[in-house]
């Protein structure tokens, strides 16, 4: 078998000895081996899961790896040279079966269209490989193509960032010249460099540096490379998942990221990279969005989130990965109206954090929102001199916001409102009037704002009153028993026999609000194991998953949690997308016929697994 450093020749004598592909005439192994995407990957590492699995047939070419079903009797061990994925799939749905490395593996990952071309002119290779949704007649010849209806914002949550580098990085040292970078960039034919000195990364330099900040300021190209370059670029490591990359990129308005193996750059990933492989739509609609000049420009962007929660919805993201997909460009947006706003009223007098609180916050947003905000000022802060300027300020990104469809909060937390824009001291002693009498009014705004996650400004200012929040709550026994009575208002959508209740009068008779008796019960049971354990985690997901650890929580009711939070909002995402489809405002409220009679049954088994749960924390808290 080959070796770590496989070419396309060593690669067409392993898929020989393959005993299927082996089948092929060494022309049609050669055409394969020259367009196949080669990955390595360490132990525990995850390789594909359903989606990838529909996508693309990969060939283990070294090492061991385990094929994993939904449930823990189904597991095959992989060996060198056993085929999975396309046309070599579990029998039945792909859903819920993964791969993972069992030790240091290498792979090649083949194309379809190649495939789709061999299978169709070689008889028994048609008999021998089942033909899947990605391997059809007449897909072509290019690379590999995605079903209809698989996007890649799935399979970039399985997919490690080490495996989309295509090439080793071109690296300088701070002391060369602009003119000496941009000849290495021009001979290499790429559109960066970084700057590293003795195996540490100091900067970044794009071919867009190069004309805005050397051609249009007329700069002498003699002067040292560092003097236009980014210093302490964003990273991300190569260990973690691509869709990491894509929200670094949507988030930031960036479309060059290195990649880092602990603090040694192992090499470069750009927009471009990503969307060879994988849709990032999400990446250019945020970089649509910091483009703008105008409210205007910013409200016909806004107009694309919901067709691009339909495509996700289409694509089976999961509802983890479409929640911060969907929050990423509620942020951008944001973050442009307070840069607008900033050019409009001169720069801030003291530093502020504007603060995400609720859904955006957790990452957990969809096209259905309204909005949850704050400010967070310096101690500096003076009402007589600087209260008009922050006042100014928070009305336009909030009248921004709701121009942009994400609707002004009902019960006014936002940051326009006096109450919520406010000096840190103060911030601090709402938290503790809060903790120390958790009154009604007092717990349901400790529900809001005990979710923040900063969006624009000084972190520090979130930071430090976060350590002091979290140093008031953690083994708080009574406040978290408040937090509990509290969270019990919101009950699983279950009868006293244990059936599906549904609304019984009004608008939406009939119907299971899939927010207020599905997906808010485990929020609140998230919240209140992070307050418990002193955590800083916001979104749910990661919250259960850290409780686990602290054993907050046992690791397989954290799953369970998961897993039903997964579930039902991903029927929400999936509801609001039909409504959207069929020109109907999106909205939370599911009719039980909507739903096959499986989905029923995972919808009551989820409700079952909140309802015990929050018994669980009632009695703990009594």
């Amino acid at each position: 078998m080959p070796t770590p450093e496989t070419t396309p020749t060593d690669l067409a004598l392993a898929l020989a000895q393959q005993p299927l592909l082996g089948r092929l005439p060494a022309s049609a192994l050669e055409t394969l081996a020259a367009h196949a995407h080669h990955q390595r990957a360490e132990p525990g590492e995850w390789l594909a899961d359903g989606a990838t699995l529909n996508d693309r047939l990969c060939c283990l070419l070294v090492g061991e790896a385990r094929l994993l079903g939904p449930s823990p009797d189904l597991q095959l061990t992989l060996r060198t040279g056993d085929l999975f994925g396309c046309g070599a799939l579990p029998h039945g749905p792909t859903a819920g079966w993964r791969v993972q490395a069992h030790g240091p593996v290498q792979l090649a990952w083949l194309s379809v269209g190649d495939l789709t071309q061999a299978r169709d002119t070689q008889p028994l290779l048609a008999a021998l490989l089942a033909p899947a949704s990605g391997m059809t007649a007449g897909a072509g010849t290019g690379g590999a193509r995605q079903p209809v209806g698989v996007d890649a914002h799935t399979t970039l949550l399985t997919t490690p960032v080490r495996s989309l580098i295509r090439r080793a990085p071109i690296t300088v040292p701070p002391t060369v010249s602009i003119h000496e970078a941009a000849q290495l960039m021009r001979d290499q034919r790429v559109s960066s460099v970084l700057i590293v000195e003795q195996g540490h990364l100091f900067g970044l330099v794009t071919d867009r540096d190069l004309r805005n900040r050397v051609l249009a300021q007329g700069l002498d190209s003699n002067r040292p490379v560092m003097d236009i370059a980014t210093l302490a670029p964003l990273g991300v490591d190569a260990r973690s998942p691509g869709f990491d990359a894509l929200l670094l990129m949507a988030r930031n308005n960036i479309h060059h990221v290195p990649v880092l193996d602990g603090q040694q750059v192992i090499g470069m990933i750009t927009a471009t990279d990503l969307t060879e492989q994988h849709s990032t739509s999400a990446v250019y609609l945020a970089g649509a969005i910091h483009k703008q000049t105008t409210l205007d420009g910013l409200v016909a962007n806004a107009t694309k989130v919901g067709p691009l929660q339909r495509h996700l919805a289409a694509a089976q993201a999961s509802a983890y990965a479409t929640g911060h997909i969907v929050t990423a460009i509620t942020d951008a947006i944001t973050v442009r109206l307070l840069q607008l706003g900033e050019a409009r009223l001169g720069p801030p007098p003291i530093d502020y954090a504007w603060v995400a609180a609720g859904s955006q916050a957790r990452n957990e947003q969809t096209a259905k929102s309204d909005q949850d905000n704050c400010m967070v000022l310096d101690d500096a802060y003076d009402e007589a001199q600087h209260g008009a300027y922050f006042k100014a300020l928070a009305g336009f990104v909030n009248d921004g916001l709701h121009a942009c469809g994400y609707v002004y909060c009902p019960g006014e937390m936002m940051a326009r409102t006096d109450q919520w824009r406010q000096p840190q001291r103060r911030w601090a002693e709402y938290f503790r009037g809060w903790t120390n009498k958790p009154e009604p009014k007092a717990l349901m705004l400790t529900c809001v704002f005990f979710d923040l996650r900063l969006i624009h400004g000084r972190a520090a200012l979130l930071d430090d009153l976060r350590r002091q929040v979290l140093a008031q709550t953690r083994s708080n026994r009574i406040f978290l028993a408040f937090m509990v009575g509290n969270a019990l208002m919101h009950r699983p959508a279950l009868s006293l026999f244990g059936g599906i209740s549904t609304i019984r009068s009004g608008e939406h008779r009939d119907t299971i609000d899939l927010k207020h008796s599905g997906i808010v019960p485990i929020v609140d049971l998230a919240r209140i194991y992070a307050l418990a354990g002193g955590h800083e985690a916001v979104n749910t997901h990661d919250r259960l998953a850290v409780a686990a650890e602290s054993k907050e929580i046992s690791a397989q009711s954290a799953h369970d949690l998961r897993d039903a939070l997964e579930f039902m909002a991903g029927l929400r995402i999936r509801h609001q997308a039909l409504q959207m489809e069929r020109g109907d405002a999106a909205d939370n409220f599911l009719a039980p016929d909507e739903l096959s009679n499986f989905e029923r049954g995972q919808l009551k088994d989820a409700f079952g697994v909140v309802q015990t749960l929050q018994s669980v924390l009632a009695q703990r808290y009594r």
